[in-house]
């Protein structure tokens, strides 16, 4: 081999190792897979075919002390879901000004024990209030521990707490059935959560219940898993044979009635929330008026305490194509109140469910086994 021969093949010999090198840092710098990312990668296969694209979770944390349990809560609800989740949240939080400092607090605990980042923002409580005031005025009357109160009477009611900067109180109950004035016109879609839940499963699921949506529902809400709505409506059940109130049986219990197999009514723990869809539904802003919610709660001798689960459920019971029933696995309540109330003989008949569990709801205090 002459010299010329022996040059060129060192030329390619150093070509073939540079190439070598540079496949090396390649591979190792620009296309390292981080374990976040390839728990991404390996869940985007069961995500819906229809993807969500933007996944707001909004709560409400107001009125809260330093010994508050609304602070506990709030602190380990966030800490399940950073650790249970595969997808990246926004979490949009309703506070009042002596509350955000609290909030604060506790998602940097939570950022610095999970080494997780949380996006999240801040809305006022008052601000919020104030956007919503003419549904808060509508079914405050119908739907809180103080039902009755007359019109003229709960506007001065409105007026006076207003400027002691009480008003929210009322509000809050409420903030469901508004928060499409409240959240940026951007969000064609939200999740409102209490804080006292725990997740089992991935929150991704619960969102992809969206895509399940009948092309009519406005909201998503899971039945209320007690006897609430049979004591409730125990005026109208004694003058009429209906379905509304009575536990979900096997079959058919009527033929003629829009839930055949019976209605127990919604819990608002849990609350999907098809934004844009509410904007554009004339149904909806004529429903909420005045007028169609007292025609209805007289119709039905219905007088609520629970704010806008009531009103989720006479509008499940009477529109029922604006609301998606999610399962009772979405919203497993624990509350046993009413078992110990009056309700002991058809109690475990509400009570039941069969479906897997993705999220215990510790309702009425109840603790939650984990």
């Amino acid at each position: 081999m002459n010299n010329f021969q022996l040059s060129l093949v060192k030329f390619l010999l150093n070509v073939i190792i540079l190439f070598g090198a540079c496949a090396i840092v390649y591979n190792i710098f620009l296309t390292y897979t981080t374990p976040q990312k390839l728990l991404n990668k390996n869940s985007i296969s069961f995500l819906p075919p229809k993807k969500v694209k933007d996944y707001h979770v909004w709560l409400i944390f107001t009125k809260v002390t330093e010994r508050s349990p609304l602070r506990y809560k709030f602190h380990n609800l966030l800490e399940n879901i950073l650790n249970i989740s595969t997808v990246s949240l926004k979490f949009h939080i309703i506070v009042d000004n002596s509350s955000k400092y609290l909030a604060t607090n506790e998602i940097s605990d939570v950022v610095s024990h999970s080494n997780k980042p949380i996006y999240y923002k801040f809305y006022d409580v008052e601000i919020c209030a104030k956007a919503i005031e003419d549904i808060v005025e509508v079914l405050t009357p119908h739907f809180s521990s103080k039902p009755g109160i007359h019109t003229t009477v709960f506007k001065y009611y409105i007026y006076i707490f207003s400027i002691l900067g009480t008003y929210y109180s009322d509000a809050l109950f409420f903030i469901s059935l508004g928060l499409y004035r409240i959240a940026p016109v951007s969000q064609t879609r939200a999740v409102l959560l209490d804080c006292d839940l725990y997740f089992k499963q991935d929150i991704r699921l619960l969102f992809e219940e969206f895509s399940r949506f009948k092309t009519t529902a406005l909201y998503g809400l899971a039945p209320e898993l007690t006897p609430v709505y049979k004591h409730v409506l125990q005026i109208y059940k004694s003058k009429h044979n209906s379905t509304f109130g009575e536990y979900y049986h096997l079959k058919n219990i009527t033929s003629h009635m829009p839930h055949p197999k019976g209605f127990q009514g919604y819990n608002s723990g849990v609350v999907l929330i098809n934004l844009s869809a509410i904007r554009n539904s004339k149904e909806y802003s004529v429903i909420i008026k005045n007028e169609t919610v007292t025609s209805l709660t007289a119709k039905y001798k219905f007088r609520g305490h629970l704010g806008d689960q009531d009103f989720y459920t006479l509008l499940g019971f009477e529109y029922p194509h604006l609301i998606q029933t999610l399962h009772c696995g979405f919203n497993r309540q624990l509350c046993v109140w009413w078992r110990d109330h009056g309700y002991r003989d058809v109690f475990n008949f509400y009570f039941k469910c069969k479906h897997p569990t993705v999220i215990l709801h510790g309702n009425c205090n109840t603790k939650i086994p984990k």
